[in-house]
């Protein structure tokens, strides 16, 4: 036993320095970076899971108007996290640069540019949410249209708030300050989740006490993240005279990536959307369905999501040296660990699903359907996933933004969106043939990707 503990920890150590380890970074600067986004990433995915669980007390129709307004409201958030990533990338390559100054200018004016989207979208949204909802959701339930109407203003008026904080945290990842980051999210999740369960489960308010709650929490979190910035970080030197003024020759720089990067966002999540509608039209209980698996597959998710966020902080720095052979070998690496940690987590996640599934109380039909859900994604994310997903976050950090968002754009509409139509309503497959385009989906926008990554043009523009 003696001699077994170093050999396995020389073994480790061997594996760490051969795949994460190079002229850049090295494995233990890799493993800061991941790790503060893995407990933030099961943290914020815990915290949608138990605060799922919470309003599925309020009824059926409280959890479906949360589902369909929830999947808007991915649809618009990630417009504005699309250019918070353009920041990220920025302030990253300039890192990677070794140039103090321009760290510090580009953090502010991604911040300026996020605040100024987040307020914009949030007025034409609030102005329009009637339309939005009768054109989306107009054959949904009257009670459920009802709750939706109300959850979709109150998500509204935090657009800016999240939108600041995502802008800060994102540019604390460039400069791979992920601890930070990681504190902040703990503040405003567990307030989240705290008042969460004051007003849902002991005042029982429903989708009320959930708006007051995500305003409350959202509030705070950009407070707190803006005083960190201000008061205590020091290597982004945040300087409000630079948020103030709009340096049109940095906002270029984001916006190569952030632009087409919303563009994918819009359509992509404008797909996802679209699919929600169809299911809509499958009934109540099939919203249902497919929100409570959609946050179980979450769960499979937060690693693989974790280095999806982490490998634009890592490849950014690589490309901001230009050095290309280290960006190809951490990419590599990146995408097998994260099938490995896919299939991990359907070891120990799989035979605890009827516990996981009892948090949401289904109703007892539904249960069988979301299991069949739960398997497929099991099966089929350490394969199709990692490619699909950690690669164009890689290839976006090189500054291939055009290439990676008209993929995604193409393969969502004509495979998940299409194909997801005709094998879930008129072949009769329902959530299943929903589920099932969506996988194919991936396989195939993973395998264009992949073929990108083997050539040499996506490292080929050079953004600073």
């Amino acid at each position: 036993m003696s001699t077994i503990v170093p050999s396995i920890k020389r073994r480790t150590i061997f594996l760490l320095n051969k795949y994460f380890t190079g002229e850049t970074l090295d494995y233990k600067q890799i493993i800061a970076i991941i790790i503060p986004i893995f407990v933030d990433q099961a943290f914020i995915i815990l915290m949608s899971l138990l605060n799922t669980a919470m309003i599925s007390s309020s009824g059926v129709a409280a959890v479906s108007a949360v589902s369909m307004v929830d999947s808007l409201n991915i649809f618009l958030v990630n417009v504005f996290v699309a250019v918070a990533t353009g920041g990220t990338v920025i302030v990253a390559q300039y890192k990677g640069r070794g140039n103090a100054d321009m760290v510090s200018k580009s953090a502010a004016q991604a911040i300026s540019a996020v605040a100024l989207l987040s307020i914009l979208i949030s007025a034409v949204v609030i102005i329009f949410h009637n339309p939005t909802l009768d054109l989306l959701f107009g054959r949904a339930e009257a009670d459920v249209l009802d709750n939706a109407r109300i959850f979709l203003i109150g998500s509204c008026l935090t657009y800016p708030f999240i939108a600041i904080f995502q802008a800060v945290t994102g540019a604390l990842r460039g400069v791979a300050e992920t601890k930070a980051c990681l504190g902040l999210s703990f503040i405003m999740n567990l307030t989240y989740l705290f008042l969460n369960i004051l007003f849902i489960t002991v005042f029982d308010m429903g989708v009320v006490g959930l708006i007051i709650s995500m305003l409350t929490a959202r509030v705070l979190g950009m407070v707190i993240s803006l005083i960190y910035l201000l008061k205590i970080n020091q290597t982004l030197q945040f300087r409000i005279q630079n948020a103030l003024k709009l340096d049109f020759s940095i906002l270029k720089k984001i916006m190569i990536i952030g632009v087409p990067f919303a563009a994918e966002q819009m359509f992509f999540n404008g797909g996802k959307l679209l699919t929600q509608t169809f299911i809509v039209q499958l009934g109540t209980l099939a919203i249902t369905v497919n929100a409570i698996s959609g946050s179980i597959s979450l769960v499979f998710q937060i690693g693989a999501n974790a280095l999806s966020i982490a490998i634009v902080t890592v490849v950014g720095q690589c490309i901001g040296r230009r050095n290309i052979e280290d960006a190809r070998k951490f990419i590599k690496s990146f995408l097998w660990l994260s099938s490995i940690i896919f299939v991990i987590a359907a070891v120990i996640l799989m035979p605890l699903f009827p516990w996981i599934v009892r948090l949401f109380s289904p109703p007892a039909e539904i249960i069988p359907e979301i299991f069949k859900l739960t398997v497929l994604i099991a099966i089929t994310q350490p394969f199709l996933w990692s490619i699909s997903f950690i690669m164009p976050s890689a290839l976006r950090a090189a500054g291939d933004s055009n290439f990676t968002s008209i993929t995604a754009m193409l393969t969502m509409w004509l495979f998940r969106v299409i194909l997801g139509y005709v094998l879930g309503i008129p072949l009769g497959l329902g959530i299943m043939g929903v589920w099932i385009a969506m996988v194919i989906e991936w396989g195939i926008r993973g395998s264009v990707f992949l073929w990108r990554f083997r050539g040499e043009k996506w490292y080929s523009r050079k953004l600073i």
